[in-house]
């Protein structure tokens, strides 16, 4: 099992960075709908309708967000945290994303920035 670790800085405060990972309307926005998602802990939430899932395993609002994530026919979870630090730029987001196949790392690290922390981070910046 291989570990995933990305960094992001992202020209936008905080609060939006955190609702950009947990309010279903804004991540529809950036790309990651249909999604139901929200910031409690045990919500068991679906991204791209379904493609991504999971449960919400650690809350700590605008500081910390730990889920378990299946990816397709995945048996095992693997383990995804968002930390968020305030900067004086705006917010900078730091991934670890643990337990994932070996066989699929380079894919999953390249759609971390393709098709998620990537497409989140221009959309706040435009905004």
């Amino acid at each position: 099992m291989k570990t995933i670790k990305q960094i992001y800085k992202i020209k936008a405060p905080v609060e939006e960075v955190w609702k950009a990972l947990v309010d279903p309307e804004v991540i529809s926005k950036w790309g990651g709908g249909p999604a139901k998602m929200d910031d409690k802990l045990g919500t068991k939430f679906k991204l791209w309708g379904g493609d991504i899932h999971g449960k919400n395993i650690k809350v700590e609002e605008n500081k910390e967000l730990r889920q378990e994530w299946y990816n397709g026919s995945w048996n095992k979870p693997s383990a995804v945290t968002f930390s968020l630090k305030e900067t004086n730029e705006g917010t900078e987001l730091h991934l670890l994303h643990t337990e994932v196949p070996d066989e699929e790392e380079k894919e999953i690290a390249g759609g971390w920035e393709s098709y998620y922390l990537g497409p989140l981070k221009k959309f706040l910046e435009k905004n």
